[in-house]
Parts: C-alpha cells; structure tokens; sequence
C-alpha cells in the first residue's frame, strides 16, 4: 500500500494545478485554464487560447499575433481579449477590452439587417441575462458584466451568429 500512496498526493496536486477558481452566484465554481471544446463538468466552454490568433484574425497585428483569445462555437467570431483574465472589477486601471474579429464574410443583403454586434449574455445556472451592443460591427470594446461567473454569449451581427463562453473572475 505504499507505493500508492506515494504517487496519491502529487496526483491531486497535478489535477487541481490545472484548474482556477472563481467565485459564482452560489460559492467558489472551479473552472478549467483550458476547457476542451465540449467542455467539462462546470457547463463553462469557455477555452481562452494564448497562441497565434487565427490567420483571419490578424488585420492590424504585426508577428504571429500571439494573444489571450477565445474562438466562437461556430468559428465565425473571435474574442481577442486584451483584458485578460476577464474581472468583475478591475482595481488596476485597466479595463475588459476585448477586440471582436469576425470572419471576412459577406454583410447581409437585408437592409433591416443590424451591422452592430449584439450580445446577449446569460449567467450560467442564473436567469441573469444582460445585453451589450458594439455599434458598427465587431471590433474594440469594453465589456463589463454585472457579476462574476461563467457567461454563455450569443453573438449576433450583420445576418450572423455564433457564440461563446467567458469566465468573468471577481476583483
């Protein structure tokens, strides 16, 4: 029995190293640095990549683009999250600015078709819902959400849509 043991403790270590805690509407929820796509127990997918932004992603960077990101469901949206970690409040001076690249792609040719990029957000395991409107399209914004947690987004601009999960942290 004590060879098992031996390995038990740095095990656990191993595992919790790989998580982040924050704070939700009912206690800590434990969220993973790096969330697969289908996600993983906590109904966060939130998965914010820290390499190259997409090839369609890099109008205006110079290099490879290397930045904290988060790529839409549908793959058609990216969150370029230049406030990362995301906060409730950021006592530091800065902010939650997110830059939202979509995809080169034809507007609609409705002209009662919205360019701008509405985000309605839903605190999971809530019926907190919240809206934010970027005018213009995707592009630089600052999105601040009332409360920490992990936020389901529905992104919708110009006859598209996709969506994604955020991790707002607390202060």
């Amino acid at each position: 029995m004590g060879a098992p043991r031996r390995f038990l403790l740095p095990a656990a270590v191993i595992l919790l190293a790989g998580c982040t805690t924050t704070t939700g509407p009912t206690g800590p929820v434990s969220v993973p640095a790096s969330t697969p796509a289908g996600g993983v127990g906590t109904g966060c997918d939130s998965r914010v990549e820290t390499g190259s932004l997409p090839e369609w992603a890099r109008g205006g960077f110079s290099g490879d683009a290397r930045m904290a990101h988060v790529m839409g469901d549908n793959g058609d949206i990216v969150a370029a999250l230049f406030g990362h970690p995301l906060r409730l409040n950021r006592t530091d001076g800065s902010n939650n600015k997110i830059l939202w690249v979509s995809r080169p792609a034809v507007n609609s040719p409705d002209p009662t078709v919205s360019p701008d990029l509405e985000i309605t957000a839903s605190l999971a395991g809530t019926d907190t819902r919240v809206t934010r409107e970027i005018a213009g399209g995707p592009g630089p914004s600052i999105i601040d959400l009332p409360q920490a947690g992990c936020w389901r987004l529905e992104l919708r601009w110009s006859g598209h849509t996709d969506t994604m999960d955020l991790v707002y942290a607390e202060s």
